[in-house]
C-alpha cells in the first residue's frame, strides 16, 4: 500500500470515528445506542474465540508440559524420597516397639528369678568353628560380659557365651548338637541332661532332655528349668528351658528320653540378656510362666417347658342322647355335692395329680342348653332362695327315685330267687 496523502486522511477519519463511537458509548452508559451493536459482535466474536481456545489449547498445553517436564521429574523424584523415608521410618518405629516389648518381658522374667542381666540385641548369626548354631550380640566385655555366662530371652534360656569381646560376643544356642545343660522336672528333684539336635529338631527346634534315672515317670505337659552349674556356670538355676512333648520308649536302657519344645523362639531371637550375676537362692519354679488353664465348655442352656398335653386327646362330639344322659348326670352329682362335703385330697395326690385337660373335661362334661335342663325355668325366674330351694327338693326327689328304683330291682330279684327255689 503507497504512503499518499488518500490513505493517511482515510486513516485519520477512521480513528476519529472511532474516538468519537467510544466517547459516545462511554457517555451513554447503559441507554447508548450501540448496546446492541455490541451485543451481536461479542457473540459472534465469543463463538469464534471458543472455538478457536478448544483447538489450539491442547498444543499450548502439550509445549507447556515440555516445558514444565524437567522441573515435574524433580518433584517426583523427591516424592518418592519422602515416601520411601516415611516407609522406613514406620517400620522402625514398629520393630521399636516389638523390641520394648521383647526387653519389658526379658526384664520382667530377670527380676522374678532376681537375676542381674545386661541387655543386647542379636546383630547377626555368625558360623563359628566347633558350633552349628551361633549368634552374635552388640555387648561386650566393656560392658560386663564374660565367656561362660547365661543368656535368656523374655521366654527362657538361649545358650551361653564362649566369646566376649570389647563391644560384641558370640552367643552358642540351646538348639546346637554340642550344647548340653542341666536341667529338672517342675515341682521335683528329677535330674537329667538337655542337648540340641540342630535340623533334626525340625521347625519347632526340639531339644532332647536325657532323665538320669530310668524310673522316674515322665508325661508329655511337664515343664522342665535348668538345675544350674557349679558358681552359676555357664548355667544359672532356675531358668525355663521348656515342655515335654514326646517320650520315647528305651527298654532296657538306664535313661529315658523325652524331647521338649523350647520356650524361647530361636527363629526369631531378638532382645536377649546376659546374666552377670546369678541369685543368692534357687528361684527353683518361680520364673515360669502360669499353666494355661484348660477353656470351659459352655454351660447347658435350661428346657423350656412343654406346653403339650399328653396323653393327646381328641374331641368327640355327642349326639343328643348322650348329650342328655350327661346333663342328667351332672344335674344329680351337683345336688350330692350341696349336701355333702367334698373329701379333701391327699398332699401326695395332689402334687402328683396330672394337669386338667380341657379336650377331656370337655368330652366328659358337655355344656348343656338351656332349653334341656330340667331347673332352667326355675334359675330365671325365681329368686335366689327359690332357686336354692327348688334344687334341694329336685335333689330329694332323686334320691327317693333312685332309692325306689333299686328296692324294686332288688324285689325283683328276691321273687326270681324263689321261683328258681320252687
Amino acid at each position: 500500500m503507497r504512503d499518499t496523502r488518500r490513505t493517511r486522511l482515510t486513516l485519520g477519519i477512521l480513528i476519529g470515528t472511532a474516538l468519537i463511537l467510544i466517547t459516545v458509548d462511554h457517555r451513554a452508559a447503559h441507554g447508548s445506542l450501540l448496546a446492541p451493536v455490541r451485543d451481536v459482535a461479542s457473540t459472534v466474536f465469543g463463538k469464534f474465540e471458543g472455538a478457536t481456545s478448544a483447538v489450539t489449547a491442547p498444543i499450548a498445553g502439550f509445549f507447556k508440559t515440555l516445558h514444565d517436564a524437567p522441573g515435574a521429574e524433580r518433584v517426583i523424584t523427591d516424592l518418592r524420597k519422602e515416601n520411601a523415608s516415611l516407609k522406613a521410618e514406620l517400620s522402625a518405629q514398629r520393630l521399636d516397639k516389638a523390641r520394648v516389648a521383647k526387653l519389658d518381658r526379658m526384664l520382667g522374667l530377670a527380676g522374678l528369678g532376681r537375676y542381674r542381666v545386661v541387655p543386647a540385641q542379636v546383630v547377626a548369626r555368625r558360623a563359628t568353628p566347633g558350633f552349628e548354631d551361633a549368634v552374635e550380640i552388640d555387648a561386650g566385655s566393656n560392658d560386663g560380659v564374660r565367656a561362660d555366662m547365661t543368656v535368656l530371652s523374655g521366654e527362657g534360656l538361649v545358650g551361653r557365651v564362649v566369646y566376649a569381646g570389647p563391644s560384641t560376643s558370640t552367643v552358642v544356642l540351646l538348639t546346637d548338637p554340642a550344647l548340653s545343660a542341666g536341667a529338672r522336672l517342675e515341682g521335683g528333684n528329677e535330674l537329667g541332661v538337655v542337648s540340641g539336635l540342630g535340623q533334626a529338631g525340625g521347625s519347632d527346634n526340639l531339644i532332647r532332655f536325657r532323665l538320669l534315672d530310668d524310673a522316674v515317670p515322665v508325661a508329655v505337659g511337664r515343664r522342665i528349668v535348668s538345675f544350674g552349674s557349679q558358681r552359676s556356670a555357664p548355667y544359672v538355676a532356675g531358668v525355663p528351658i521348656g515342655v515335654i512333648e514326646r517320650v520315647e520308649n528305651t527298654p532296657g536302657e538306664l535313661t529315658r528320653i523325652a524331647y521338649a519344645r523350647p520356650f524361647a523362639d530361636f527363629s526369631s531371637i531378638d532382645v536377649v540378656g546376659v546374666v552377670t550375676q546369678a541369685p543368692k537362692r534357687d528361684p527353683r519354679d518361680s520364673v515360669l510362666p502360669p499353666v494355661p488353664q484348660p477353656a470351659k465348655p459352655p454351660a447347658p442352656r435350661p428346657a423350656k417347658p412343654s406346653t403339650e398335653v399328653w396323653p393327646p386327646v381328641e374331641a368327640r362330639p355327642l349326639g343328643p342322647d348322650r348329650r342328655a344322659g350327661r346333663g342328667a348326670g351332672r344335674e344329680r352329682e351337683s345336688a350330692r355335692s350341696e349336701h355333702e362335703p367334698e373329701p379333701e385330697a391327699s398332699p401326695a395326690v395332689a402334687r402328683t395329680a396330672p394337669p386338667a385337660n380341657p379336650q377331656r373335661r370337655a368330652r366328659e362334661h358337655p355344656p348343656v342348653a338351656a332349653h334341656e335342663h330340667p331347673l332352667a325355668n326355675a334359675r330365671q325366674n325365681a329368686p335366689a332362695d327359690t332357686r336354692k330351694n327348688a334344687r334341694q327338693s329336685a335333689a330329694a326327689d332323686a334320691r327317693k327315685k333312685a332309692l325306689a328304683d333299686a328296692r324294686g330291682d332288688t324285689a325283683d330279684g328276691k321273687h326270681r330267687r324263689q321261683d328258681r327255689r320252687a
